[in-house]
């Protein structure tokens, strides 16, 4: 058997951050790195795009990754607002989110707008970051796994790979209020997306599947714990570099 894919770890600040702060929380987070030595675990944080070039460079030299919270599909244009994938590149990121739910929602992205996020992202040399999850209306009406289902189906594009692609699985009901499923939901979802992937990708066994969704230095260890759990896509608790810390140190061994 195989073994399962190295963690990854990976913090979105969300909207939150002024410069002074971020490099803070950057170098403390870098600092813990260096000072108690590397965790068995990828990091990676998502910093607001106003602090991507600073953060970066706060982070050179360290093993933690430099990422954003999203990216236009096209590679540039007259897209006033909007960053195309290239210039994330550019600044030294890694990674893109795409397919937030607070994407999804606030602003209207749709699971084919998602993919060409995602496209976009693969033709910069980032890696895709693919968020799906269902509401808190699904899940009661017990359309959890087909929702996503559909959405890993519609937002993965099918020149993904376990290099270039990375899945988050993000209740939206569980986001910034608290609750999380049960260990045994999140590993049913789990087991559901990781036998998709293996069925569409010839290395779908490979490709990280990370829980997303009130993640915290409390709970961490054992939901990191459950099947086909490769990491976790963090909010609230990255903001802080003491429990953004303890979370990378949670993975089992």
């Amino acid at each position: 058997m195989a073994a399962p894919p190295r963690p990854l770890i990976a913090g979105n600040w969300k909207m939150n951050g002024l410069r002074k702060d971020g490099l803070a929380l950057a170098i403390a987070i870098a600092g813990r790195v260096r000072a108690q030595g590397p965790a068995p675990v990828d990091i990676l944080v998502c910093p607001p795009a106003t602090l991507l070039g600073e953060v970066g460079k706060a982070l050179e030299g360290s093993p933690v990754a430099l990422g954003a919270q999203d990216c236009h599909e096209a590679a540039k244009g007259a897209h006033t607002g909007d960053i195309a994938a290239a210039m994330l590149a550019d600044l030294g990121c890694a990674y893109v989110i795409v397919g937030h739910s607070e994407r999804r929602a606030g602003h209207g992205e749709t699971d084919a707008r998602v993919a060409a996020k995602a496209r976009a992202a693969h033709a910069a040399g980032l890696v895709a970051i693919v968020c799906i999850g269902e509401t808190e209306a699904e899940r009661d009406a017990g359309q959890a796994e087909a929702v996503v289902t559909r959405q890993l189906a519609a937002s993965v594009p099918g020149a993904a790979t376990a290099v270039n692609t990375v899945v988050a699985y993000e209740p939206v009901w569980a986001i910034g209020t608290g609750r999380t499923p049960s260990d045994a939901e999140i590993a049913v979802m789990h087991a559901r997306i990781r036998d998709d992937l293996a069925q569409r990708f010839a290395d779908g066994a490979a490709m990280r599947i990370l829980y997303g969704g009130s993640v915290n230095a409390a709970n961490a260890a054992q939901i990191l714990a459950v099947a086909n759990v490769n990491g976790a896509l963090v909010g609230g608790a990255s903001l802080s570099a003491d429990a953004f810390w303890t979370i990378c140190r949670a993975v089992p061994d």
